[in-house]
């Protein structure tokens, strides 16, 4: 991706006319953009490499497989939320890696973990590079030196097995390469979050992502079966059968770790034939608490489509102005889409019932077309952030789950945070959010805030981002659904697990990772 922005150039695009008259009319903001620095005019913090350091990471992986280049280390700064994107465009030097390796397989994983944790060099794993929480920063803790351990050559599928249903795949793997690989077999994993096109197989196990077909195939650590592990003190080779008995799950402890405990290099998991049709369905609803509930009530009598997620008002607003209109319909209330799919008969079979508990829940339908258009646009939304940073208004995101019974209260705590938190600032802004995820005892709540940047964004957003951490912590939500925890989230993790949880983390950081040398400054208070 490029250094500043999330995405390719070629995704970049001006904002339309609608949002840039809505902008000045709300905001008071020109819509006129700024200039950017090229990359090559930013001053990088000096590589705290030694020579000895240098030449003995080039003894693991090969003097071709070791950068310190400008570029190598710019790209891999840090992650594409929008308090990264900020830092980076900021004028001064910028802290980045002191040098990038890229391991060829599991061993050299092994072995530059083994290298930095005895010469005390920090490291901190690369996939995609998609992390919004700061999970990337090249945090050196105490360590004098920090390196990126760019998986990307760890990019094979290993193993089919097509009579269980599973194919192994190498952690540097990214959604779209993983996906081409496995439908030469006629399988797909159907994991599709909106970083599918960066993000890597690695990255997905590391933070428990949750893909947008997760109503119908699961969240991403529903799908591992075995996953191989690197570690300073050594390798785990964990998950022999689809359940079992012999004591904790291990899966689940490296599942979501983020970096800090050990280097996912291989990661088996539980694929599906590529589907045979899909069919579309977009609804409205005259509120998102009428919505809510049709989508609890679809999801509690296992009719759940393999897409399921509903706007609020202020987002099906805002995604009316951005279109015009929806798929040509006019839509009041709230916007809702579901989509179905696999074999012609499975399908409509699961879409009858569906539809007809969606319509006596007080849905209307409103076609296809809503539904297909949300589609072809569900990776786009970053590039519409980066276009608002911009002509100078903050664009961010966050997301919490809970359950059913104390969602509406979440997401009015959560929305007043923010709400009341800008507006104190001097910077209205408007505070949307959407159901993402659905499961029988509750859902996930995705919020994105749009307000006229401060003269200082960055400490405008931390507040706003504690008010509502804070707030989701005393609302009873998880600090965190599907985006992690990374340094951004970390003052929040003890509310989350408790004193105790955080030394039984500590304690197994400190067997497998006895000098420290993972990830700091993430995940573990």
């Amino acid at each position: 991706m490029v250094w500043d922005a999330w995405g390719s150039p070629s995704g970049h695009k001006p904002l339309p006319d609608q949002i840039r008259g809505l902008l000045a009319q709300v905001f008071g903001v020109s819509g006129e953009p700024v200039t950017r620095r090229d990359e090559g005019d930013v001053p990088l913090r000096a590589s705290a490499l030694t020579p000895e350091q240098h030449a003995g990471l080039v003894a693991v992986v090969g003097a071709e497989n070791l950068s310190i280049d400008h570029r190598d280390r710019l790209l891999r700064a840090g992650g594409k939320s929008t308090p990264d994107l900020l830092r980076r465009r900021a004028d001064g030097e910028q802290d980045a890696p002191d040098a990038i390796v890229f391991p060829a397989d599991h061993d050299e994983v092994l072995a530059v973990l083994k290298y930095c944790s005895a010469k005390a060099i920090a490291v901190v794993p690369f996939g995609g590079g998609t992390s919004v929480v700061g999970g990337l920063d090249p945090a050196r803790g105490r360590f004098p030196a920090v390196i990126a351990v760019d998986l990307r050559r760890l990019d094979t599928l290993t193993d089919i097995d097509p009579v269980s249903g599973t194919a192994t795949l190498g952690a540097g793997l990214s959604g779209p390469q993983a996906e081409e690989l496995l439908a030469q077999h006629g399988l797909s994993l159907g994991h599709f979050p909106q970083s599918f096109e960066y993000a890597t197989i690695g990255g997905f196990a590391a933070t428990r992502s949750s893909g947008q077909a997760s109503a119908g195939y699961g969240r991403f650590d529903d799908m591992i079966m075995r996953m191989r592990i690197a570690t300073p003190a050594g390798d785990l080779d964990l998950g022999r059968a689809p359940a079992s008995a012999a004591g904790p799950d291990l899966r689940e402890l490296f599942s979501g770790s983020e970096g800090t405990l050990g280097i996912i290099t291989t990661v088996t998991l539980r694929v599906h034939p590529v589907p045979e049709t899909t069919a579309y369905q977009a609804w409205s609803f005259p509120d998102f608490a009428t919505g809510a509930a049709a989508l609890r009530t679809v999801i509690q009598a296992g009719a759940a489509p393999t897409v399921m997620r509903l706007s609020d008002e202020a987002e099906t607003g805002l995604n009316l102005a951005r279109a015009g209109d929806i798929g040509g319909a006019a839509v009041g209330g709230c916007l809702a889409v579901t989509t179905f799919e696999g074999t012609a008969a499975h399908v409509a079979a699961r879409s009858v019932e569906a539809i007809e508990l969606l319509a006596a829940a007080g849905g209307t339908a409103l076609g296809e077309n809503p539904a297909k258009d949300w589609e072809h646009g569900r990776f786009a939304a970053p590039y519409l952030r980066d276009a608002l940073l911009d002509v100078g208004v903050l664009c961010e995101t966050l997301e919490t789950a809970t359950s059913w019974s104390n969602l509406a209260n979440l997401k009015a705590k959560v929305t007043a945070a923010l709400t009341d938190t800008l507006t104190a600032q001097g910077t209205p802004a408007l505070v949307m959010c959407h159901i993402s995820h659905t499961y029988p005892t509750g859902a996930s709540l995705y919020f994105t805030v749009v307000g006229k940047q401060a003269e200082d964004p960055i400490a405008q957003w931390a507040k706003a981002k504690r008010a509502a951490g804070d707030a989701i912590v005393a609302a009873g939500g998880t600090i965190t659904h599907h985006h992690a925890i990374g340094a951004d989230h970390r003052p929040w993790m003890t509310d989350e697990i408790g004193d105790l949880g955080v030394q039984v983390l500590r304690a197994v950081k400190n067997a497998v990772d006895p000098t420290g040398i993972l990830n700091p400054g993430k995940l573990i208070p």
